[in-house]
């Protein structure tokens, strides 16, 4: 039997992109999904297509750069829906630019809801996840960018690096905490996945004198790198699949092992960085 065959999944960030996909393969595995994010009308729309499909689905408004919020959204999930089996930290945005060109509005918002958003989501469900001895599961969402580095997307790459190291550091919290036989926390490493996340991604400001033509040009090169990245529902299918199986680094395709591989053997050899040409 599927261990996600049942109970409720709170997905951030569930609007559209993986998020969505992954909303739509728990509601297909018989999960009752809570979907969260600041589109109202996009997670309506998602919760009817769960609904009409014979699934079970809620949509709640939240931002999850307000702790306030995503405390609310717990409690209301406790009270209303069911206890957490799977909560899925997703809620993310990119940015591009050259680092000194970042407006700091824009570090500030890639930072609140990429690195702060995961932790409010994990402070506000995890202890009451800890009170059962039922099995649950908390996937945070971190990225290929969190394996590598790369020019003109820093504060993105920084952010999701930050990321998998709050997943690695929470495992072996809930492992000393005693709840690592029945609190499963995941680290999910997608490599592209149809979104609009390269469109909505923040850029820099010419009139403070940035390179505004650089950003644009990454911008094109990502939206050129979306013409060719995987669905959603395939993503999702193949996250749950490698859960189910008790892998830690949960990754949608081979392409993010061997990022995974050549970070390790450059921090092994103790070298620099180097400038990848197009």
């Amino acid at each position: 039997m599927n261990p996600f065959s049942g109970g409720v999944a709170v997905i951030t960030g569930a609007g559209s992109g993986i998020g969505a996909g992954l909303a739509r393969q728990a509601g297909q595995l018989g999960m009752t999904v809570v979907l969260a994010d600041i589109d109202g009308d996009a997670i309506e729309v998602l919760r009817g297509e769960i609904t009409a499909s014979g699934g079970s689905a809620v949509a709640v408004v939240c931002d999850v750069r307000n702790p306030v919020a995503v405390s609310q959204l717990a409690d209301r999930t406790y009270r209303d829906v069911g206890p957490v089996r799977l909560l899925v930290n997703n809620a993310g945005i990119e940015q591009f630019g050259y680092l000194w060109d970042t407006p700091v509005a824009n570090w500030h918002r890639v930072v609140d809801i990429n690195i702060s958003g995961v932790f409010y989501g994990v402070r506000a469900f995890l202890p009451q996840m800890m009170t059962s001895d039922e099995h649950a599961w908390v996937w945070n969402l971190s990225s290929v960018g969190g394996v590598l580095a790369a020019p003109l997307q820093g504060a993105y790459i920084a952010s999701k690096h930050a990321v998998l190291a709050l997943t690695e550091c929470l495992r072996l919290d809930v492992e000393s905490a005693g709840h690592g036989h029945h609190i499963h926390v995941q680290a999910v490493l997608p490599a592209a996945v149809v979104s609009n996340i390269f469109e909505s991604a923040g850029g820099v400001d010419p009139a403070e004198g940035s390179d505004a033509a650089v950003a644009d040009q990454q911008r094109s090169a990502m939206l050129a790198v979306k013409a060719g990245a995987q669905d959603a529902m395939t993503a999702a299918a193949r996250i749950f699949e490698q859960a189910a199986e008790g892998r830690f680094y949960l990754l949608t395709e081979p392409s993010v092992a061997v990022a995974m591989a050549d970070r390790a053997n450059v921090l092994a050899a103790q070298l620099p960085p180097l400038l990848k040409r197009r």
